[in-house]
């Protein structure tokens, strides 16, 4: 966690960085600044920090000065001798207000309160499943019409989509057709790259599905898919080092 410390007494700050590595060994204090001026260009030219420790009353003015000056998005916790700006403090982003001396347990206690907001147990691994699932939104099944029936097929049965007379079709890994109201293009955004690949304008085949890859001229292939009553499906020419690549991950 990075932490910034705005106290304009020095040993006050070094205190407080004290403290806060006896807490929490994995704590970098990035920058101590003594001055609403300092903090300013510092806040301006540097990376925005996880948590800001502020002082109050500093030599050239008070800190909430720095808010009028820069956007800080960071959170704050106050430091400060004198409680009259408590409300003032939590109208900008304030977690926490201690008051000096800064004791442990009120200073655990704050920083307790900033991971409760802003970094929850476990968070980080929550957000990277759902930043995973927004990433992917890939289709797991299409809902087709067989008659007057309608059945679902899951995108894992699926050998191939693709284009006769204009319509879009897909073709299951047992050579059952179903219609789709797709264009393939459509269909290329909605499936799991990873799964599926365009080998040419008319055809998108599902790895699992393909059973030979044949040499078909000069820097071209051919492929057979299971249970594809057809000789072969040639790949484009501006496709298949793509293809290649595909197959190699």
């Amino acid at each position: 966690m990075n932490i910034v410390i705005i106290e304009d007494e020095r040993l006050a700050a070094e205190k407080l960085e004290s403290l806060l590595n006896q807490i929490d060994s994995e704590i970098k204090v990035v920058a101590k600044l003594e001055s609403v001026e300092e903090s300013v260009n510092w806040l301006t030219s540097n990376p925005t920090p996880d948590l800001i420790f502020m002082d109050i009353q500093l030599d050239d003015g008070i800190s909430f000065e720095i808010f009028d000056a820069v956007k800080v998005e960071t959170p704050v916790i106050f430091t400060t001798a004198f409680d009259q700006y408590a409300i003032r403090a939590f109208k900008v982003n304030s977690v926490d207000y201690l008051l000096k001396p800064i004791d442990r347990e009120a200073l655990e206690s704050a920083l307790g309160k900033y991971r409760k907001i802003f970094r929850p147990v476990g968070m980080e691994e929550k957000l990277s499943k759902v930043f995973e699932q927004l990433a992917k939104p890939w289709k797991t099944r299409f809902f087709v019409k067989v008659g007057v029936h309608f059945q679902s097929v899951p995108v894992e049965e699926i050998c191939c989509f693709f284009v006769e007379e204009r319509c879009s079709f897909l073709k299951t890994q047992t050579g059952k057709n179903y219609a789709l109201d797709y264009s393939l293009d459509q269909l290329q955004k909605r499936v799991d790259p990873e799964l599926f690949f365009r080998i040419n304008r008319n055809f998108m085949v599902n790895i699992n599905c393909i059973t030979e890859i044949i040499s078909y001229s000069t820097n071209r292939l051919k492929l057979k898919l299971k249970n594809f009553d057809d000789e072969g499906l040639i790949i484009s020419r501006d496709k298949v080092s793509e293809f290649k690549q595909w197959l190699d991950r």
